[in-house]
């Protein structure tokens, strides 16, 4: 779609993973909302999860999110990622 290839050139954003794609977190990342540590530090370096959104168009135009990638980790936790954080299993 043109907005897509817009939204690549203009903002950088590389559109290798997918939604429904499996990754898991390669870096040191720091969350303070994950259910069993809430309010506590915990990184979540190593865990597995599945793509369940790459945030780059907001009410139909294209948007540079700080942290676009969304995966969903478990029913209760899911978190914004970039992703350079990120790897496809």
């Amino acid at each position: 779609m043109a907005v897509e290839t817009l939204v690549e050139q203009k903002l950088g954003v590389n559109t290798v993973m997918k939604i429904g794609d499996r990754v898991r977190v390669k870096e040191s990342v720091i969350v303070y909302h994950h259910p069993e540590h809430r309010g506590k530090a915990f990184d979540i370096k190593g865990t597995e999860g599945e793509v369940k959104g790459i945030i780059n168009q907001w009410q139909g135009r294209p948007v540079s999110a700080n942290l676009p990638i969304q995966v969903q980790f478990s029913k209760k936790f899911k978190a914004h990622l970039r992703e350079n954080e990120l790897e496809i299993l």
